[in-house]
Order: structure tokens, then C-alpha cells, then sequence
């Protein structure tokens, strides 16, 4: 035990800054807003496919429906 207390400490000088060391903090936030533009861009892309395949389908589905000749009492739109 007194062979652990007679050792010299480490100690260290954080009031100096390493010439290598850089400040990351606007680093790591244009990373954060690159990433968050990649989400942004993958969403738009996917509901642009999802709102085209929407029309596609109805679109055909209204012209593949045989023309009505009662009348109903709902309006079929033509998107």
C-alpha cells in the first residue's frame, strides 16, 4: 500500500492546447445538416413515387370502370 502512495502522480497540463487539436464543433454541425438534407431528399423522392403511383392508380381504375347510367349519390373524382 505505501509502495502505491511514495509513486509520483501523473499530472497533466490542460491549460496549454496541443498545436494538432482543432475546434469540430461547426463541423459536427454542418454534418448534422447534410445528414438531415440526405433524410429531407430521400423523403421527398419517395412520397413523389408514392403521390405518382397514387394518380397512376386512379386514373386507370376510373377509365377501366364501366360508365354508370343510374344516377349515384356520390361523385366520382378524376384525379
Amino acid at each position: 500500500m505505501f509502495a502505491l502512495l511514495a509513486q509520483k502522480p501523473i499530472v497533466v497540463d490542460l491549460s496549454t492546447k496541443s498545436e494538432q487539436s482543432h475546434d469540430i464543433s461547426i463541423e459536427v454541425v454542418l454534418a448534422m445538416f447534410a445528414v438531415a438534407g440526405i433524410f429531407l431528399l430521400i423523403a421527398l423522392i419517395g412520397s413523389a413515387i408514392v403521390a405518382a403511383a397514387m394518380i397512376v392508380y386512379k386514373r386507370w381504375r376510373d377509365a377501366s370502370a364501366p360508365p354508370a347510367e343510374t344516377q349515384h349519390t356520390h361523385i366520382r373524382l378524376r384525379i
